[in-house]
This record gives structure tokens, sequence and C-alpha cells, in this order.
């Protein structure tokens, strides 16, 4: 009984908050200046949304899954992604801390599950930066024409994506200081682009591109096997099949990895000038700003060009150059690569952090999430989350990394929507500036809603997913179960603890 009782041992909530009031653990550790505001947050929130899902996934699952209807898949995966986000907005404005979903598990359901929702959010990042760097390079090569031998989807190995995830992680790990200024400008940039896209693409726009809006389903082209074919039809038996309303829910559940990364707002909330406020505006903002963008960007595109003839690399670019306006389609492409760079910079910096709260709580050892002393990041699993990235980014085709990206994500929103419901029964006293709505009845629906999301993902995506978390249940066993700091009681961690992350 002991065992089951330490692996749902819990952080008390109370003193989690009162850590990030005074800055410390004990007084170890320099607290993050609180500068930020719903504006701000927001920012953030767009510029690291909006990126390969709209720019790239639009084109693959219009024309593999759902056809024009492909814009009800991305307005499904945003209603789910709603329902997950005031969940997110009750926890971050009343326990602001930057450990997010991982911090949410371990006050709430316990260790093993905030190690598990920790593991899961590495898979998360890594592969999201993976499925980015994919679709930088495909920009890249549509823009400037480069060989596609080595650059796009099409490469055997994309060395395009390699060179940016190479690049972008050796910054990460160095140290980068990232202004508010900077961040707003590429936001700027990428709210920009969508805008001009909508407004540009309006005038081509032909109405028998929409027909059939979903298409009948059919037999799919590529012969498939029991591993690819989503779970629910496996399980079900019902044969395999390509459109239709079949369609349309695996499309959802794809495109869906084109909102994740709202969540890292969350992360922010130690340095939110009043997160009572502001979490919930600016996480729920980010999402409706990028919801409406995204569904009026798949109404344009897939009425420009009939979705049989979208690219799957470049979309949005191609399909400017298939009606004339090359110049745009060129302009769109450098502007794309631009505004990419910043969301595999973040997501490549999230996975160092994460490892670092895991350092710090001592569930990996403390030597691998040692900050350096003279880049002041945690150099050692930086680099090595991006040795991770760039083998993926160079091997693994981007609609494969979406799917793990999508299950990763919605996995997470499932124990975030469960920790609401928890925290609402074991502490019902504590204040909660923003309110998650028809508690326990919304969490419970967003929790089956991602459920019913991740059904609609491939067998062999589930079987992948299962796999990695084997891998981290097994290293918890042997490592974060016996070191934990709530199973040893010790102090913060010399080099880890009393560091300050840059």
């Amino acid at each position: 009984m002991s065992g089951i009782r330490d692996l749902v041992r819990t952080k008390d909530v109370d003193t989690v908050i009162q850590q990030n009031e005074d800055g410390s653990d004990g007084g170890h550790h320099a607290r993050l200046s609180k500068r930020l505001t719903a504006w701000d947050l927001m920012g953030f929130g767009i510029g690291i949304v909006i990126g390969t899902g709209i720019f790239t996934l639009t084109g693959v699952e219009a024309k593999n899954h759902a056809g024009p209807a492909v814009v009800i898949s991305f307005a499904i995966a945003g209603f789910v992604s709603l329902l997950a986000a005031l969940c997110y907005a009750e926890l971050a404005a009343a326990v602001p801390t930057a450990g997010s979903s991982y911090t949410y598990a371990y006050t709430t359901i316990g260790e093993v599950f905030a190690w598990i929702i920790a593991w899961d959010l590495i898979l998360e990042f890594a592969l999201g930066a993976a499925v980015v760097s994919r679709g930088w390079s495909g920009y890249l090569q549509d823009a400037f024409d480069l060989p596609t031998s080595v650059f796009g989807e099409t490469s055997s190995i994309n060395l395009g994506a390699v060179a940016i995830a190479l690049v972008l992680g050796i910054v990460a790990a160095v140290g980068i200081r990232e202004s508010k200024l900077v961040t707003n400008a590429l936001v700027v940039i990428k709210v920009s682009i969508c805008v001009f896209v909508i407004v540009a693409g309006v005038f081509f726009v032909k109405a028998a591109n929409y027909k059939p809006f979903v298409p009948p389903s059919q037999t799919p082209e590529e012969k498939t096997s029991g591993l690819t074919q989503p779970l629910w039809q496996y399980v079900s038996g019902v044969d395999p099949a390509a459109y239709g309303f079949a369609g349309v829910l695996v499309a959802a559940a794809v495109v869906f990895f084109a909102y994740s990364g709202f969540e890292a707002v969350a992360n922010l909330g130690e340095e939110t000038k009043d997160p009572a406020k502001d979490m919930p505006r600016g996480l729920i903002g980010t999402l409706a700003i990028c919801t409406v963008l995204y569904l009026l960007v798949c109404l344009v595109i897939t009425g420009m060009v009939k979705y049989t003839d979208l690219s799957e690399g470049a979309p949005i670019s191609n399909a400017f150059d298939r009606v004339g306006m090359s110049w745009a389609g060129v302009l769109i492409g450098i502007a794309a690569v631009a505004g990419l760079s910043s969301v595999i910079l973040v997501d490549i910096v999230a996975m160092g952090r994460i490892g670092f709260a895991l350092c710090r709580d001592g569930l990996l050892p403390p030597s691998v999430g040692k900050v350096h002393e003279r880049f002041h990041t945690p150099l050692r699993i930086t680099l090595a989350t991006t040795a991770v990235v760039c083998l993926l980014a160079a091997f693994v085709k981007l609609k494969t990394l979406a799917e793990m990206v999508s299950i990763g994500t919605l996995f997470a929103f499932v124990v975030v929507s469960i920790a609401v419901a928890v925290l609402r029964r074991t502490k019902p006293r504590m204040e909660r500036p923003f309110r998650t709505p028809q508690v326990p009845l919304l969490p419970i629906v967003s929790a089956l809603c991602c459920v019913g999301l991740m059904a609609s993902l491939a067998v062999e995506t589930w079987l992948r997913f299962l796999a990695w978390l084997v891998v981290g249940l097994v290293v918890y066993g042997f490592y974060g179960r016996k070191h934990s700091r709530l199973a040893t009681g010790e102090r913060p961690v010399p080099g880890v603890e009393d560091a300050q992350v840059r």
C-alpha cells in the first residue's frame, strides 16, 4: 500500500502558490519578473500557435481526408480547444506557475501522473519542433525553388529541416532573451500573412471548388493496414475510408495540432502582472483570434484551388502561384519562414525548461538539468533534445509527426480537465479568480471530446504514444520514484535550484 501511496503523493497547492509569491523554494531561486499583460500573453500565444498547422496541414488534410470540409475539421478542433482553455484558465488564474499542467497534475492527482504529463510534454514539444522544422523547409523550398532532394516533404533526408533545428537549438542552448517587441513583431508578421491571404485570396475563390463540400466516403487510394486506420474504425471493424464524415473527424484530430501551443501561455503565470484577470483573457483571447483566422484561411484556400490539387508542402503560397500571383506566393513563403522560426525556438526552449523542472524536483538526475555557469541555460538537456529533434525532422514525415503532437496535446488536455474537477472537490475553498462554468459537466465533456479526437488518430500513433509512455514509466520506476524530493525530503539541488535560468 505504501508503494501505491508513493505514486500518488502530491505537492500541496498552497505551498506551490506560496513558493511563487516568495519567489523560491526556501529562498533558493530567484522569482521571475512580473511584466506581462493580457495583450502580451495573447501575443505570445498567437506567436506559438500560428505555425505549420495552418501553413501546411490545411493542404495535407483537405487533400487526403476532408476536402473543403477541412474548415469543419478546424472548427471541431477549435471547439475542443476552447473547452480545454476554459479549464486551463481556472487553474492558471488560481495557481499561476511556470509548471503549467505538470504542476497542476502534481498538486491534484499525484506524482506519477505529473511525471507522465511532463514526459508527454517533452514528446509534444520535441515533435512540434520537428513538425515546424519540416514546414519551414517546405516553404523555403517553395519560395526559392530549392532542390527537393534535401528540402520539403519529398526529400529522403530533409536537410533543410535539420539545419534550422540545429541552428535554433544552439541559440536556445547558449542563451536567448526574447523581448516582448520581438515576439509581438513576429505575431504581426503571422497575422498579416493570414489577413493578406483572406483579403487577396477571396477574389480568386470559385464556388465550383467547394463542390462537393464533404466529398463522399471512398476507399483510400493508398493501401492501408489495420494500424494505419483510426482507432475507432479498428475497434469497430468499419472499413477504412477517406473523406465523408469519418474523414472530417480524422482531419479534425490531425489539425488539432494547429491549436497546440496555446496552453504554453499558462507557463507564464509567474511572469504575469495580474494572473487572476490576465491569464483567462490571454488564453481565451489567443484561441478566439486563431480560430477565426484559421476558419477564414481554410475557406479561402479551398475556394482558390480544388482540394485534390492542393500542395501538401506549402499549400498557401502554392495556391497563389496557381492563380497567377507568384509574387504573393514568394512573399507568403518568406514571411512563413520567418514566422515559423520563432515557433521552433520556443519549442526547443520549452523542452529545456521542462527538463529543468523535472531535475529540480528530483525526478531526473540533477546533472542533466544543471544550468551552465556562462550561458545560464540547462545546456545539456537542451542540446540532447535538439539532437532528437534533428533526427525526427530529418526522417519522419510531417503528417506522422503532427499526429503524435496531437495525441500528446490531447492527453495533456484530458489531465487538465480532470485536475479542475478534482481540485474543486479537494480544495473547495481555494480562491478562484476565474471559475470554469458548469463544473464538473464541462471538464467531463472536455475530457470526453479530447478522448474522442484521440480515437480518430491512427492505431500506429496510439502504439507509438503508448511505447513512449512505457519508456517514461520505466525511467520513473527506476529513478524518479526513489529520488523525487517528495520521497527524499531533500533541500533544493545545488546548481539546479540555486541557478537562475535566463
